[in-house]
């Protein structure tokens, strides 16, 4: 590989530091963190081990995609709550499942800009705190009911109440159904397996991978960047608690698909996991790393966003990664290890599988030839999201941050970190190990 370092910022944007809570998986109820709370937890620790002050930060950037009542503008809360001080501004961004890469671009872009020099960026969110809502007959019901001036119109509004008004919208899975082609998450991944031919048995080994590589990750002690949180009744929360290491092919063709019950492939054991995280990264320009002797963990290169059919969304990784790419004038080859977030196994194998195709990377891509191979031996080497889990605002921030983490401990030298992204997009971020 060449060695020669790239650049795309005319003021270099390093990553000198950054932390994530466990991912956690949601299990029927509010599990016991909001989203201020976990990327609280995540950065406390981060900022007592730097040489400055919170309040020297120059603002703080969060992805979040469903805060609640209380963490309207959910960054500015984490601010606050971290003793950043009163004159630390902070601001909320929101890509769907890249929201967590989508902070860090917002915040390189402002360091490379000259406009901050220390910037916290990330992403959080309590999936499991997902509000569940009324529907609009109720909800029409209740305006009706409360404006009513006298005792006879409150009798004649509630003799109106019907009891199909109680039937509950579940927000959670409102919110991961596109509203333009009316298909779930899940319904795009069938889509993909259907027009690729990627058969149950390849989605299924390829979970299984996932849950193995996160538990040996665990075992041999490979995500340093994990803090252990702590609950308001002292319990403690130190890994990522959602990996089955004892997953196995059999097991997982035993569960029943959940997207297409009669004729689907995508299960609940080769999809992602329903969790609640948060991560953070610390971006700082080159001379706020000299003033305040700052490691440097690496440097953000540049970052594509690509746009596609919502139906295929999770092909957004190829869409984004290939220009991003050819900017460069790289190759796969050329990047030493890869995150793609693993919203579905389909959906990454079908990344996989149009970078091989000759055809869809001269007719989709405009390339003149297929991309190539990236080795499973360079992708997401210690698991994903079907393992760990994928909170939406937080898994841009996690896979940028562990894939700094491969290349330190493997030596490497280039990564990229990508996720599809629900409404038909992709994101991409090119990272290089070190100064």
């Amino acid at each position: 590989m060449e060695s020669k370092s790239l650049a795309r910022f005319g003021r270099p944007v390093y990553i000198v530091d950054g932390s994530r809570t466990p991912f956690l998986k949601a299990r029927g109820k509010p599990g016991p963190f909001r989203a201020s709370d976990l990327a609280v937890a995540a950065a406390r620790g981060l900022l007592a081990r730097q040489p400055f002050e919170p309040a020297e930060l120059d603002e703080l950037i969060f992805g979040c995609i469903a805060p609640g009542p209380d963490e309207t503008n959910i960054a500015r809360v984490i601010a606050l709550r971290l003793g950043c001080g009163d004159r630390v501004p902070g601001w909320t961004v929101q890509r769907n499942c890249a929201s967590g890469l989508q902070a860090l671009d917002c915040a390189a872009r402002d360091i490379a800009g000259g406009r901050c020099d220390l910037v916290l960026a990330g992403g959080a969110e309590s999936m499991s705190h997902a509000p569940v809502l009324f529907d609009l007959p109720m909800v029409a019901w209740l305006g009706e009911l409360s404006s009513s001036k006298d005792a006879w119109s409150r009798i004649k509004a509630l003799g109106r109440f019907r009891p199909s008004y109680l039937k509950p919208v579940i927000g959670l899975l409102r919110g991961l159904t596109d509203p333009v082609v009316g298909l779930s998450m899940g319904q795009t991944a069938e889509e993909l397996a259907y027009r690729f031919g990627i058969t149950r048995e390849a989605m299924d080994e390829y979970a299984m991978q996932s849950h193995k590589r996160l538990a040996a990750a665990q075992s041999d002690g490979h995500l340093a960047e994990v803090e252990t949180v702590y609950d308001w009744q002292g319990n403690h929360y130190a890994k990522d608690d959602g990996v089955r290491p004892d997953s196995t092919t059999e097991s997982l063709s035993r569960l029943k698909p959940v997207f297409d019950r009669e004729f689907g492939q995508v299960t609940a054991g080769n999809s992602a996991q329903v969790t609640d995280g948060a991560a953070c990264l610390i971006l700082a320009s080159g001379d706020a790393v000299q003033r305040h002797k700052l490691p440097i963990l690496g440097r953000i290169v540049d970052v594509q966003w690509a746009a596609l059919d919502p139906r295929e969304m999770g092909l957004g990784p190829v869409h984004a990664s290939t220009p991003l790419l050819q900017r460069y004038r790289l190759d796969l080859e050329h990047i030493d290890y890869w995150e793609i977030n693993e919203a579905f196994a389909v959906q990454v194998l079908a990344c996989l599988h149009l970078w091989r195709d000759k055809d869809y990377c001269r007719a989709v891509l405009g390339l003149d030839k297929a991309m190539g191979e990236i080795e499973r031996e360079r992708l997401n080497v210690d698991g994903g999201g079907i393992s760990l889990g994928h909170p939406v605002g937080a898994s841009g921030a996690r896979i940028v941050l562990h894939l700094l983490h491969v290349l330190a401990r493997r030596g490497g030298t280039r990564g990229i970190a990508t996720l599809c992204v629900g409404g038909g997009q992709g994101g991409a971020m090119l990272v290089e190990r070190g100064g």
